[in-house]
C-alpha cells in the first residue's frame, strides 16, 4: 500500500487528498520504486490547477528520488536495490511508492543523497536543458534569468558562474537577490523597487543574448525590451499566470528576435537523451559547480501548506516533501 496525493477536481491546494492505494507490480518497460523523498515544482500547481488539464481524478507530483523495488520485462539500465531518481511524465510522485515507466528513471550516485535528488530532478535537467540544447551558451555570453532566487534560479547562477557566463537575475526582495548573488548571478535586480528594463540596458548595453523566463505574464513584454538583436527569448513556465499572444511582427520590430516555448519533457521523452542529461546534472553536483539548496521542507500531510508557500512566492530554493 502507499498514500498517494490526487486531485478529484481541479482548484485550490484544499482539493488535495492523500489516499491510500494498491501500489502492484511493473509491467514491462516499469519499474516500482519505494520513495525517500520528493520535489515541489510549479508544474504541480499548473496541473492542479487545471492550467495543465490532467484526466481527473489524478495523482500528482513530477518528481523523486528513492530505491528500485522491482523491474519489468525489458528494463536493463535499473535493477532491485538500486539508488534512483526522476523528473517523469505521468503525475504521481506525491506517494510513499509508484509503478511507473522506467525509461526516464535515472540510476543515482551515491555521492547524492535522496533529498538532494529530489530537490534538482526536474530544476537541475531543466537548466541543463536551457544552457545546452535550446540555445547553447558559451563563456561570455549574457543570460537575463527571471526569478534566480528560486529553486531553477539558484541552480542556473551556479551553472552559469561555472561557464563563465554573465547572469544577470531578477528577484522580488533585496535579500533574494543577495542570494542569486552569492549562487553566482553577475547582477541581481530587485525588480518590486526597480523597472527591471532600463536596469537591464544599463548593465547589458545592447542588449543580452537570451532571455530564460519562468516568470510569463508578468516579464514577458519587458523582456523582449532586453534582447540584442538576433537574440533569443527562452519562456519555459508560467508562474505568474500565461503569456498571452504576440505578433511575429513584434519580433521583427525589436530586432529579428527569435522565440520559444519550451518544455522539460520534451527534451526527456527520449531514453538516451534523458540520461545524458542527468549525467551532465549529477557531474555538475560532483563537481562542486553546483551546491544543492533545499530551502524549505514539508512532510507529506502538509502538501497542501507547501503549494501555497510555493504560489505565494514564500519558497528559496528547491523545496522536498519528505516520506
Amino acid at each position: 500500500m502507499s498514500r498517494n496525493v490526487i486531485i478529484e477536481n481541479a482548484g485550490g491546494p484544499e482539493n488535495m487528498k492523500i489516499v491510500n492505494v494498491d501500489v502492484g507490480n511493473p509491467g514491462p518497460g516499469e519499474i516500482r520504486i519505494r520513495h525517500k523523498a520528493c520535489g515541489l515544482n510549479f508544474i504541480d500547481v499548473y496541473q492542479r490547477t487545471g492550467l495543465y488539464p490532467l484526466t481527473l481524478p489524478h495523482a500528482l507530483g513530477m518528481e523523486a528520488a528513492g530505491i528500485v523495488e522491482a523491474v519489468g520485462e525489458g528494463v536493463i539500465h535499473l535493477k532491485p536495490g538500486d539508488r534512483a531518481a526522476y523528473a517523469s511524465m505521468p503525475p504521481g510522485a506525491y506517494s510513499d511508492a509508484r509503478v511507473m515507466p522506467a525509461a526516464q528513471v535515472c540510476p543515482l550516485p551515491d555521492s547524492i543523497s535522496f533529498e538532494e535528488a529530489a530537490a534538482i530532478m526536474l530544476q537541475g535537467m531543466t537548466v541543463e536543458y536551457l544552457f545546452h540544447r535550446v540555445w547553447p551558451l558559451k563563456s561570455g555570453d549574457t543570460v537575463l534569468f527571471h526569478a534566480a532566487a528560486g529553486g531553477v534560479g539558484l541552480l542556473a547562477c551556479q551553472w552559469a558562474k561555472s561557464e563563465g557566463i554573465e547572469l544577470i537575475g531578477t528577484a522580488g526582495t533585496d535579500a533574494k537577490c543577495q542570494l542569486a548573488l552569492e549562487n553566482g548571478a553577475t547582477h541581481c535586480i530587485n525588480y518590486r523597487d526597480h523597472d527591471f528594463v532600463p536596469e537591464v540596458q544599463k548593465l547589458a548595453g545592447n542588449g543580452v543574448d537570451v532571455v530564460m523566463d519562468g516568470v510569463g505574464k508578468d516579464t514577458f513584454d519587458g523582456s523582449l525590451d532586453c534582447i540584442k538583436p538576433l537574440g533569443m527569448m527562452i519562456s519555459f513556465g508560467n508562474a505568474s499566470g500565461p503569456v498571452e499572444p504576440v505578433s511575429l511582427l513584434t519580433l521583427a520590430a525589436k530586432g529579428s528576435l527569435k522565440m520559444t516555448r519550451t518544455t522539460l519533457f520534451t527534451f526527456l521523452a527520449d531514453h538516451q537523451r534523458c540520461q545524458d542529461m542527468a549525467t551532465h546534472l549529477f557531474s555538475k553536483v560532483a563537481s562542486g559547480d553546483i551546491k544543492v539548496n533545499i530551502g524549505q521542507t514539508f512532510p507529506l500531510e502538509q502538501i497542501a501548506d507547501a503549494h501555497r508557500s510555493l504560489e505565494s512566492r514564500q519558497t528559496t530554493g528547491s523545496t522536498i516533501i519528505t516520506l
